[in-house]
C-alpha cells in the first residue's frame, strides 16, 4: 500500500473513534474533561488525512503518528486515574477540591449536563473502560500511520 492509502485508512479510523464518542454522548453517555481531552488529537489526525490530499509530503503520516500517540498516551493515563494507579487533575476525579465553589444548589441543579467525573468509568466492554479502548485502537493508529511515513508514495 501506498503512504497516502495507508495515512487515508489510519485518519479514516481516528475518524470512527470520534465518531463513535459523539455517539456515545449522544445516546446518553457524557464526557468528562480527560474524554474531551483525547477527542482533539483525533480530530488533528483527520485533518492530517485531509491535508495529504492537498498538500503532499513526508511530514504528514509523521504527525498523524504523532497526533495518535499524544490521544493513546492521554487514554493510559485516564485509565490509570479510573483504576486508581494514580491521581488524575482534581477538577475532574472526585478527590479533588474542583467543586468546592459549587454550592449546594449548584450540585443538585438539574439544569445542564451535570458533572461526570474522570475516575468514574460509565461504560466498559470485556473489564475495559472507553479510555482503555481508545489507548489500543489509537496505539494500532499510531502504527499504521507509523507504516505509512516508511512507504512508498503513491506513482503518478
Amino acid at each position: 500500500m501506498t503512504r497516502l492509502q495507508l495515512s487515508l485508512i489510519a485518519a479514516a479510523g481516528s475518524l470512527l473513534l470520534l465518531a463513535g464518542a459523539f455517539g456515545f454522548q449522544l445516546i446518553g453517555y457524557l464526557p468528562c474533561k480527560m474524554c474531551l481531552w483525547q477527542r482533539w488529537p483525533h480530530a488533528a489526525a483527520v485533518l492530517i488525512g485531509l491535508a495529504m490530499l492537498i498538500v503532499p509530503g513526508r511530514i504528514w503520516p509523521w504527525l498523524g503518528a504523532l497526533a495518535t500517540a499524544v490521544t493513546a498516551g492521554i487514554g493510559i493515563f485516564h485509565t490509570g486515574v479510573e483504576r486508581d494507579w494514580w491521581e488524575g487533575p482534581t477538577s475532574c476525579t472526585s478527590s479533588g477540591t474542583g467543586l468546592g465553589d459549587l454550592g449546594g444548589a449548584d450540585l443538585l441543579s438539574t439544569d445542564g449536563p451535570g458533572i461526570v467525573l474522570c475516575d468514574q468509568v460509565s461504560w466498559a466492554f470485556a473489564g475495559l473502560s472507553m479510555a482503555s479502548w481508545n489507548a489500543i485502537f489509537s496505539l494500532v493508529l499510531m502504527l499504521i500511520w507509523l507504516r505509512a511515513a516508511r512507504a512508498a508514495p503513491a506513482m503518478r
